[in-house]
């Protein structure tokens, strides 16, 4: 990984704008990075990287820590990330995060997060595009960090026992789960429109056929 002096904006400086990082974020997503933004505020951190991230992810979605393993792995996990200040993650300060295993996004794009850190969030949202999503959720953030083997998340998940190719593919199952559920949800929704408009409302047309089903 390399590294390099860092001069960034502080993640709490006046130049730093917290509402732009929940753009195509869902608002589980966007709660989770400004939890990330906090943590790095409160730690006197100069950049929002990708271990910031993945402790938010921990703390804030219970999906996500069922991927990571069992309750002696996540007490593991989290007690590295803890550390982190007093610790391992002594030796990461005044640099920055920049793995170069995936492409950064494009420049004034970062923002105060390091370039890893940029670069997971611009794939989250592009993954969450791939699969037709309106919003990056948990999971697409969390396959995104685990997909640069190089950063800092990953390298504190390999401090923890956890292997990040294995979290892949449960990861993978998990956002299949989450779109199973959110169908299922759709299809009660359509159901309960034409009950309580009644066939008057739509016509002879069932809940399978009404003429804003498209917007589903």
């Amino acid at each position: 990984m390399q590294s390099r002096t860092a001069r960034p904006t502080a993640p709490g400086s006046p130049e730093a704008h917290p509402h732009q990082d929940a753009a195509g974020l869902g608002a589980e997503l966007a709660t989770v990075v400004a939890g990330a933004r906090r943590r790095a505020v409160r730690d006197g951190d100069r950049q929002i990287d990708t271990a910031h991230l993945l402790h938010s992810l921990l703390e804030q979605d219970p999906e996500v820590r069922s991927v990571v393993g069992g309750p002696p792995q996540l007490a593991r996990l989290l007690g590295y990330l803890v550390q982190r200040s007093i610790g391992y993650g002594l030796r990461w300060q005044g640099s920055v995060e920049d793995s170069g295993a995936i492409p950064r996004p494009a420049a004034g794009d970062a923002g105060d997060w390091s370039p890893a850190a940029a670069a997971a969030l611009h794939r989250a949202r592009e993954r969450a595009r791939r699969r037709g999503g309106d919003a990056a959720e948990a999971p697409d953030l969390f396959a995104a960090l685990v997909a640069d083997p190089d950063s800092r998340a990953v390298e504190v998940l390999a401090r923890a026992g956890v292997d990040a190719h294995e979290l892949s593919g449960r990861i993978s199952a998990l956002s299949a789960d989450r779109g199973a559920d959110c169908g299922a949800e759709r299809g009660a929704e359509r159901g309960s429109a034409w009950i309580e408009a009644g066939p008057g409302e739509f016509g002879a047309a069932g809940p399978g056929e009404l003429a804003g089903d498209a917007a589903f």
